[in-house]
């Protein structure tokens, strides 16, 4: 990595984290297109240089969550007993199934034109606020760190609990059961593992869809992600070893990605009352839509 690079690595997740922040959606999701566009990461490194990126713009985001007990509550604990083996798996998959750039880009179009089409659809016809899942907004995925729309909250105000007295992960309260949760998420862990995404950008609002609260499911889906991005991005290192061409992550530009991604988190956080976020996740929506779109064409072309 040159230091042109590693400052480009650094300015992009600084300005994606920006713009991403303050409407719930993760950076990482959009990083990935930049590595193998603009900063020429070979396939399939970008994987795991992606989910290098989360292990270091994540503990802020988790710090902020450290009070609340959801950390390591029972959602947790199921994420990432599905998750964890699902990555694995996943790059597995990556290395020795999806190696080419050209498939790929027909995968990252697999998973950008819904998340892009969802956004703008959210966007323009917002959902209206569930009983018991906060304000309704939940956000698109695991945040960046600082980001203020998890729903958790507000300082001094408990978690309540479900109004039936039921567990939060009752299928009588009409949530997923414990075990379909954890299948879940070993699915999610797998395309996690081929994107480099760690996966909470998904479970999030597929289990918030699903009735759990927002103040559940955001620091679940955050420890979720960072654990996972711990282990894939190991994994991919380990599959460097024994397979020939480039497996292991970029550590450098993963690393100046991550602490652009950091700052960038912090500074969305604190600019968020003064952006528009209405015009920000159709922009984000629009912005997903045409890069699935183009991958798509390449990926067929």
């Amino acid at each position: 990595m040159t230091w042109s690079e590693g400052l480009l690595g650094f300015a992009a997740g600084l300005l994606i984290s920006v713009v991403t922040a303050p409407v719930g959606v993760s950076g990482a999701v959009f990083l990935l297109p930049v590595q193998v566009s603009l900063l020429g990461v070979p396939s399939p490194a970008v994987t795991p240089t992606n989910l290098l990126y989360n292990v270091v713009a994540g503990p802020g985001a988790l710090l902020r969550h450290r009070g609340s007990g959801q950390l390591r509550g029972p959602l947790a604990r199921l994420l990432i007993a599905g998750a964890v083996p699902g990555v694995v798996a996943g790059a597995a998959v990556r290395v020795f199934a999806v190696p080419g750039p050209q498939v790929f880009r027909l995968f990252v179009a697999a998973l950008l034109l819904p998340l892009g089409l969802w956004l703008c659809a959210r966007t323009l016809r917002p959902a209206r606020p569930a009983a018991g899942t906060g304000d309704g907004r939940g956000g698109a995925g695991e945040p960046e760190p600082g980001e203020p729309r998890l729903g958790e909250p507000r300082p001094g105000e408990p978690i309540e609990a479900s109004s039936t007295g039921s567990s939060p992960l009752s299928p009588s309260s009409g949530q997923p059961s414990p075990r379909a949760t954890t299948l879940l998420a070993a699915a999610v862990g797998v395309a996690g593992g081929i994107y480099g995404i760690g996966g909470g950008s998904l479970l999030g609002p597929i289990l918030v869809g699903r009735g759990m609260p927002v103040a559940r499911v955001a620091p679940a889906a955050l420890a979720c992600t960072f654990v996972t991005s711990v282990v894939g991005a190991a994994t991919y290192a380990l599959l460097a070893l024994t397979t020939p061409g480039t497996v292991a992550p970029d550590w450098l530009l993963g690393i100046a990605c991550g602490l652009g991604g950091l700052a960038g988190g912090y500074l969305g956080a604190r600019l968020q009352p003064r952006l528009p976020e209405t015009g920000l996740r159709l922009l984000l929506g629009v912005m997903a839509t045409g890069i699935g779109l183009l991958y798509a064409v390449q990926g067929l072309g």
